[in-house]
């Protein structure tokens, strides 16, 4: 919607009459323009916001249906609805086809027509807050969000982007805390089925019992409990992604209900004969060893293999550690801005103690470090006593190569400093940098301007 503070409708009309009654019975609501003919009124919806298109069909030269097209064009598109006096069905679907939202006949209801175009605005509404959702997921849960320039994060990438496309199933496999779930946000994010939804479910917080129904639904009086028919997750991820977080926690009646749905895409809620067909991608996360499982006969081979089409292995923090300065770059911003506090400098001497510790937690525990430093920071610089005590204490400097002492990095500097090595690593191609260091290459060139760093 434009920002103005009423919503600006656009009465098209070639009855003078028509368009002056329409104009003074909307002009007190709205802010409202008008015109005689399909060329003027073209005119203003290219060069001026408008919220609601209302427009005759039958006009001399181009007639409505042909507005309505131009109009769903634009990148802006108004809410168009059709009036005309000569009421029909074909003529409500030819509306339709072209793009209105509604069809009034004349004479115009004005009750009525205030109705529609409430509605029509409200619909704008929701859609335009809708693709800013889309937005602002497809920022938290893209690519950019697996922050890593290591070689095994550039080769975890290049597996994303290959497979994302594809209706493979998925294993992403990786200890507690690596972001299983941002890879699986990323295999949709990248897929055809990005508009559609993604479902996770998290096998181990559920018990068995209850992991069926959850699943796959139930009806009215199939348990103590059920008092309705309820979707399981299959049905709600129908068109989109499910994902299935700890898969090694499954007890072997529901291996074998969860492989029927992959080899067959049906299934039946509990309690009910009725067979539900569903057009689901199932991407499965483990941090355990499934191979092993097999073997030992705990996990079903079978489903193993239906499972394992493609395998992303996440690697454990301490097997990338020349990642961290970025991570802590990342995540010291995040928690700044989130906290409404000054991004702080970070000293090089602490960046040498958090990445000489362990982070037996990964990721995850490394953001919840950066979180409690910088919300208990005691200066204008996060140093090694901000550090939480157990991460001191249990970091051990001869694991790293430690970089000069008494040197402090900012958030800017860390990260232009990665950008400025990727371009001289790929002998200044931005596409290849970009995904080096794990960004698109539209936030490479905005990162080039901040910096100014175009010349590279």
């Amino acid at each position: 919607m434009n920002t103005h503070k009423r919503p600006t409708i656009l009465i098209v009309d070639d009855e003078r009459l028509q368009r002056d009654g329409l104009q003074r019975a909307l002009e007190d609501r709205y802010d409202v323009l008008a015109a005689d003919d399909v060329s003027k009124a073209t005119g203003i919806l290219e060069t001026q916001p408008v919220d609601v298109l209302l427009t005759d069909l039958r006009m001399p030269g181009d007639d409505g249906l042909k507005l309505l097209r131009r109009a769903g064009s634009l990148s802006n598109p108004p809410v168009s609805i059709m009036m005309t006096a000569y009421g029909s069905i074909e003529n409500a679907v030819e509306a339709m086809k072209a793009g209105a939202y509604h069809y009034v006949t004349k004479p115009v209801n004005l009750d009525e027509l205030d109705l529609v175009i409430g509605r029509a605005l409200k619909s704008r509404q929701i859609e335009a807050e809708n693709v800013n959702l889309h937005e602002q997921l497809d920022q938290k849960f893209g690519l950019e969000n697996l922050i890593g320039q290591s070689p095994a994060m550039l080769q975890m990438f290049d597996i994303i982007r290959q497979v994302a496309p594809t209706r493979a199933s998925v294993l992403i496999t990786g200890e507690t805390g690596t972001g299983k779930e941002l890879v699986a946000h990323a295999v949709h994010n990248l897929s055809p089925r990005k508009g559609g939804p993604f479902i996770a479910v998290h096998a181990a917080a559920l018990p068995t019992t209850l992991l069926e129904s959850e699943l796959f639904g139930h009806e009215k009086g199939a348990f103590t409990g059920a008092v309705e028919r309820r979707a399981g997750r299959f049905e709600m991820a129908d068109g989109g992604t499910i994902f299935l977080d700890e898969v090694g926690e499954l007890e072997p009646a529901m291996q074998v209900k969860l492989l029927r749905v992959l080899e067959e895409r049906k299934f039946e809620r509990v309690g009910g004969n009725k067979t539900i067909e569903v057009d689901v991608r199932l991407v499965a996360a483990t941090n355990r060893d499934l191979k092993k499982m097999v073997a030992e006969g705990k996990f079903r081979d079978d489903l193993f293999y239906r499972l394992s089409v493609v395998t992303v292995g996440l690697p454990p923090l301490r097997e990338r550690r020349d990642d961290v300065p970025l991570l802590v770059a990342t995540f010291n911003r995040q928690y700044s801005e989130e906290n409404n506090v000054p991004v702080r400098e970070i000293t090089q001497e602490a960046i040498n103690l958090l990445m000489a510790y362990d982070w037996p937690g990964n990721v995850r525990e490394l953001r919840n470090a950066l979180e409690q430093m910088v919300v208990l920071a005691r200066g204008d610089r996060l140093t090694v006593r901000d550090i939480p005590a157990p991460i001191r204490t249990g970091a051990d400097l001869t694991k790293i190569s430690v970089v000069r002492p008494g040197v402090t990095m900012t958030v800017e500097e860390a990260e232009r400093q990665l950008i400025v090595q990727a371009l001289k690593e790929t002998n200044g191609n931005r596409t290849k940098a970009a995904d080096k260091i794990g960004m698109s290459r539209r936030t490479l060139h905005r990162k080039l301007k901040q910096y100014r760093l175009e010349a590279l």
